[in-house]
Order: structure tokens, then sequence, then C-alpha cells
């Protein structure tokens, strides 16, 4: 990298070979150009259109105005216009409330701003058949991101920085972003535009240090380049190795993935065994790979949640972590959960209330349709002492005819069969190891003052099936 930049080669060459080489551009593709007005943009668009018969691709441009400097966001909206029209290009030119989705979204000005603006590439890119949006990002907003992602915290993924292309996904749109200056510096493109007269607009806003990237520009880096000439190359080399590095990660993640993650839902399942098995490396690796499944992408997903998972890994069963965007990270007894809504995953329907069975006869509630007979114990004689998942018999003079179904309420107890003593229920359902988001669905059989079935799993001692019994009852649930 830091050899190309110091060499004569042509600009133009330099871009083509970058581009050809990481296959950046489909040949007789429509390519869309996201140009603000500023050096880095019009330096790109100035390129491609020098490139296009070359790369075989039809150009479109694509500006947004954010609306957020008054007349210099109109003036900078009219010089890409006026620069479309004379290199001949199509362009888009839209203007959209940033502040007011700010507002809407409570996030920063800049999140807002950039969520917009990928939002609308992404919807011209459809509009035009085009697979890929070329954005100016060049080497010196490579060493910027690296910086930032170090100042917020950031694994091996984050050291990479910028890359030269990107899939980025945001409230069902999909984009493919290209960074064809990734290897060019911000002077070179500066002195480009100077070069071909082409008077870029220039945004006063990038000298604000309210944003962090600009305190980094303004105040960190050359603070940097005066403990070390040569931060900028040690950064890059850094990157560079990161990116070789999460490469094979990346292609050891894929391998594992079907063995230890399945999807259901919008619920990331990983095999507990399995995974704490696995390096720390790759642990950390699968568990974001489950997260950007879910999500599209991990930009609101920092270091410190993944170290907070790691650390529950370990965590009894019932654990929980509340992650970004709506996010629960769940400990079950053999597997991890990912997802908005865990108890989704639930065999059980949700379950609110009292509700009275019919002795004989059919019921039908919340999911279920219970069915209920009354047997003469000649007929199935021995039967009642066991219970057999979701069909159960008891000894109708002990259950009386007055049942309901509900869900668990506190301080709830029963005698499960074969003991002697009664128990919490809460405690049966961890010795039994059922998943504390299914807890509160599970059907319950009661009369009053007691429980005499936890449906799916055991019966009450107290009320099963004896020589002695006269009649028995039996209660069938299917899920409706």
């Amino acid at each position: 990298m830091t050899k190309r930049q110091g060499c004569q080669e042509p600009l133009e060459q330099r871009v083509l070979q970058f581009i050809q080489e990481h296959h950046l551009v489909p040949s007789q593709s429509r390519l869309l150009v996201a140009v603000s007005g500023g050096p880095d943009s019009v330096c790109l668009l100035h390129i491609l259109v020098k490139l296009k018969k070359e790369l075989g691709i039809r150009l479109h441009i694509a500006h947004l105005n954010h609306q957020l400097r008054g007349a210099e966001s109109e003036a900078d909206a009219q010089y890409v216009s006026n620069l479309a029209r004379r290199l001949g290009i199509p362009f888009t030119i839209e203007q959209r409330d940033v502040k007011g989705y700010q507002k809407h979204k409570r996030i920063s000005l800049e999140e807002a701003a950039r969520e917009v603006r990928y939002t609308f590439l992404a919807q011209v890119a459809k509009a035009i058949g085009a697979s890929q949006v070329a954005v100016g990002h060049t080497m010196d907003d490579h060493i910027e991101t690296i910086l930032m992602h170090l100042v917020r915290g950031t694994g091996t993924r984050g050291l990479r920085g910028l890359q030269p292309c990107t899939e980025w996904q945001f409230s069902g749109n999909n984009l493919t972003i290209i960074r064809p200056l990734l290897q060019v510096s911000r002077e070179e493109t500066a002195n480009y535009c100077h070069e071909h007269e082409l008077k870029p607009r220039i945004d006063a806003s990038n000298l604000s240090l309210s944003p962090l990237r600009n305190r980094i520009r303004h105040q960190l880096l050359p603070l940097l380049k005066s403990y070390n000439p040569q931060v900028t190359e040690a950064l890059l080399r850094s990157a560079s190795i990161a990116s070789e590095d999460l490469a094979f990660i990346d292609k050891e993640g894929i391998q594992l993935w079907d063995e230890i993650a399945q999807q259901q839902e919008n619920t990331i399942i990983l095999d507990k065994k399995r995974l704490l098995e696995l390096p720390s490396a790759l642990k950390r690796h699968l568990l974001r790979m489950s997260i950007e499944k879910l999500l599209g992408n991990v930009k609101d997903i920092e270091m410190r949640h993944i170290e907070e998972i790691m650390s529950a890994l370990t965590k009894p069963a019932g654990k929980r972590l509340s992650l970004p965007e709506g996010l629960t990270f769940s400990v079950e007894y053999d597997r991890y959960l990912i997802g908005k809504d865990p108890a989704a995953l639930s065999p059980f329907p949700t379950l609110e209330g009292e509700f009275p069975l019919k002795l004989p006869g059919k019921t039908t509630l919340a999911g279920w349709n219970i069915e209920a007979t009354i047997i003469d114990p000649s007929v199935l004689k021995g039967i009642g002492l066991t219970d057999n998942d979701f069909t159960a018999y008891f000894d109708l003079d002990k259950t009386g005819n007055k049942l309901v179904v509900r869900s668990r309420k506190s301080g709830d107890r029963f005698q499960p069969l074969g003991m002697g003593q009664p128990k919490k229920l809460n405690e049966f359902m961890i010795d039994a190891k059922i998943p504390q988001a299914w807890r509160r669905r599970i059907p319950l059989v009661c009369p009053p003052q007691r429980i005499i079935w936890v449906v799916g799993w055991r019966i009450d001692d107290r009320v099963k099936v004896t020589e002695d019994t006269k009649q028995i009852l039996c209660l069938k649930f299917e899920r409706g």
C-alpha cells in the first residue's frame, strides 16, 4: 500500500488495478456512485467516468441533501446536478429530514445521517437495477475508522477498518458497498480535483470537533504522529494482519456453523456442549455470526457485549442478558438462545388466566384441545402408575370433578409422582431442566388449592391410580 502510494503511476490506473484485484465491479453492470460534492466522491466519479469503457459499466449518480447546512446543502446538490449534466451521467438527487429521523430514533446525528443516506442509496440502487454503490472512502477514512474502533473498544473485526467491499442491511434494505479509493489518500483526491479543475465543494462541518471522527482526524492522529511519524503505516499493517487472521477464523466459523447452530423463527440456537469446547476466538466469532444473521449487521454490538456473553456462557441455566436492538441472550440446560423472543421457541402456547375443564368432555383453550374421559379401572388395569407425556391417568375420587388449567403462580407446590413429600414447583422445574422461557407457559391441571399435573412432565403422587381406584380420569392434551 505504501509502495504504491509513493510511485508515479497515474491515479486512474491504480484505481483500476484495485478494482480488478478485489473484483469489485462485475462487467456489463450498472454502478451507482454516491457523490456528496466533496473532493473524494468527485474524484471517484471522474475516475470511474474515464474507466467505464474498460470496466464495461454504466454509471448513475446519487446525491442526498441531508438538510443539515441550509443554503450550503442546497448548493452541494446544485453542484452535483451541474457536474452530472456536464459529464452526461444520469442522476438522482433527493432530500431527507435527517434531524427528524434522529429525533424519532433517538440516536446520534452521525448515525442518523448514515442510516438515512444508506437507505436512500439502497432504494435508488434497487430502482435503477444496480447491484452495487461506489463510495469515496479513502485511505485516511480507513485509518480513522481503525482508530475510532480502538477508542470505542474493538476486537479483531474492528481492527480491520474499512473493507473494499461490504454488505449493508437495515430495515429490509440491502446494499453492496464498494470502496475503489481505499488505497488513495485524501491529499491525492484533492490534488486530482485541482489538476482537473473540478472545483469540489468543501464541507465546513468537517472542521467541527463535535463528531468523534473529526476529533480523531484533527487531534488524535496529529498527536500520534508526534510520537511515531510512521503511525499510519503501522496501523495499516495491523489492519492487514487482522484481515488475514479474520479470514481464517471466518472460514473455520462457516465450517462449524451447521454443527453448532441452527435458526428457528427469529432465534439462533447454539449447542452448549459443542460451543464450550471451542477456543475463545471461535466462540466470539460464532456469537457475532449469530447476531449478524439476526440483525443483518453488528453496528450496535460492541466488544463489551460479546465479552458479557462470553462471561455468561458458564452461568447456570436461566441466566439472561439484554443486548442492543431488543435481542436477548439466554442460557438453557443444553443450549444457548439469541433472539428477540426466545420464549417463542417453547412448544407451549402462551397461557393466561384459569380455564375450567369439562369432566367428561372436550375443552378448547389457548392453543390446546383437552379431552377428559372417565374409565372403569377394569379396562386399564394399572395404567395410572405412570404418566405419559401429554396423556395422564388419575384417581377421580382424589382429584374431584372441579378442575382448572392455569399457568404457575408464586409459591406453587406439588408432590411429584414417586416422591413422599411435596416440593416447590420452581425447584421441580429446575430439577427437570425445563427451560426458564417455557415455565410460565406450561399448563398445570389443578383442583382448588393444589396441582395434580405439570402437563408434559409429572402427575402428583397423591392422585395416582391404585388398586383401590374406583374411577379413572384420563386427560389428554393436544395442540390446537
